[in-house]
């Protein structure tokens, strides 16, 4: 079909020259400086689609180049320039639309007349392809802002580096990232993680719905899941485990547990706080935590072990079912007291449990002298606080490097072993008087 050049020069995106016939536009390919009517297939001419130029573009180009008018040349450029203020990609030009799909690889392969093996190797520096090739496959990459997709780079090469780790939302509790023990845990998991040249990706799920944390790995997003906390869903932790979703536990380890977990040892840590009561002569000591959670059960027969070791009877009244939630802490403080409950000591599951129970008594009993408290985890602010807040140190410095490992080893195909910390009692001002 004749066709008629109209521009002596390359085009500024893709270094092709256009030709138009017919109120159409075509793409004449290494054909710079003709300007003779001839056919397309004698001049190596390849067609450029209408939905190569967006539709306000087009209609443009029809009116123009009817008034012969229109220049290619200067209309890629201004579509250039249009695009770096908002930019649009060959999807949207196909399309009409902007914002849906992101710019792909074989769009640039087409605008710049090689093929998509050609695109990979020059943006990723291959020396396969000569240093022009690179230069100008590079060039109009920028000019369209047009990167490689890293993830999916890496899921293709199998080489995902990036470990989900998964803190998931109590609706009831309403229990927020903030939380001291949910910080100094993220940290030491980072920590862990960069060490090793990987990658974190954190993310919350349902806390009635822990399963659901597997859609990371599902989605190829995440090699592995870290997941802070059994909660009240030690099944579907084990269906995960028999869906051989790699998934490594910061929780308490429980009968007929198929999935992998690292934690401290609770029940030590509950004997001791409640030991050390004991110790300095209090003996009506309530005990502050959601029983319903596996770690605090655990910890909860520690304290009832030890109250039995000295020949103490557990009494319902002072086991207070409080979640994480330091404003329920208070109000469980003023509770007892409204109904004239005796309590000499308080041994809390949380720091920020002990802390809000500090704040509730101020004012009405003293602490130690009159209500020794004692908290747990051992977070930075426990040792800030006044009175200084004796705890029982959970390691989670070490808890970093043990969940990482486990969760590598069982990517690797093996079957670690659950993981149990040592916790140890600090003493401070609040227990001691």
């Amino acid at each position: 079909m004749p066709v008629l050049c109209l521009s002596s020069s390359r085009c500024a995106v893709s270094g092709y020259c256009f030709a138009a016939h017919a109120g159409q536009t075509r793409n004449l390919r290494n054909t710079a400086g003709s300007r003779n009517v001839g056919n397309a297939a004698s001049n190596n001419c390849a067609s450029l689609r209408w939905s190569d130029i967006t539709a306000p573009a087009l209609r443009s180009a029809r009116v123009q180049s009817q008034q012969n008018l229109f220049n290619p040349v200067v209309e890629c450029k201004r579509l250039k320039l249009k695009q770096q203020s908002s930019p649009i990609t060959p999807v949207e030009l196909a399309s009409g639309k902007s914002g849906q799909q992101r710019l792909q690889m074989a769009d640039i392969a087409r605008l710049a007349g090689v093929s998509t093996a050609t695109v990979s190797r020059a943006l990723n520096n291959s020396p396969l392809i000569n240093a022009e090739t690179r230069s100008r496959i590079t060039a109009l990459a920028r000019s369209l802002n047009y990167s490689i997709n890293a993830g999916a780079q890496n899921l293709r090469l199998g080489q995902n580096r990036t470990v989900a780790l998964v803190v998931p939302l109590d609706s009831s509790s309403r229990q927020h990232l903030s939380d001291p023990f949910f910080l100094a845990m993220v940290g030491s998991i980072a920590d862990a993680l960069t060490e090793l040249g990987f990658d974190m990706l954190l993310s919350r799920v349902d806390a009635e719905r822990l399963d659901s944390a597997a859609a990371l790995y599902d989605a190829g997003r995440a090699i592995g899941i870290i997941l802070i906390g059994q909660w009240r869903h030690h099944d579907q932790l084990n269906a995960l485990a028999v869906r051989r979703v790699p998934v490594v536990v910061w929780g308490a380890q429980l009968p007929q547990q198929l999935y992998s977990t690292v934690g401290g040892d609770n029940v030590r840590g509950g004997f001791l706080a409640t030991e050390h009561l004991l110790m300095h002569g209090r003996r009506d000591i309530a005990f502050f935590g959601d029983t319903d959670l596996p770690e605090v059960a655990q910890r909860h027969a520690g304290y009832l072990q030890a109250l039995k070791n000295a020949g103490i009877a557990p009494r319902s009244e002072l086991c207070v079912n409080v979640p994480f939630v330091p404003e329920l802490a208070a109000q469980a403080i003023h509770a007892l007291r409204r109904q004239a409950i005796h309590f000499d000591a308080v041994f809390a599951c949380s720091d920020l449990l002990a802390m809000a129970a500090i704040g509730a008594l101020r004012g009405h009993r003293r602490v130690p002298q009159e209500v020794a408290v004692v908290g747990y985890d051992d977070v930075h602010l426990a040792e800030h606080f006044f009175p200084t807040l004796s705890t029982v140190r959970q390691p989670i410095d070490r808890a970093g490097k043990a969940l990482v490992q486990s969760l590598l080893a069982l990517i690797d195909g093996q079957r670690p072993e659950p993981v149990q910390l040592p916790t140890t009692l600090i003493e401070r001002a609040s227990s001691v008087s």
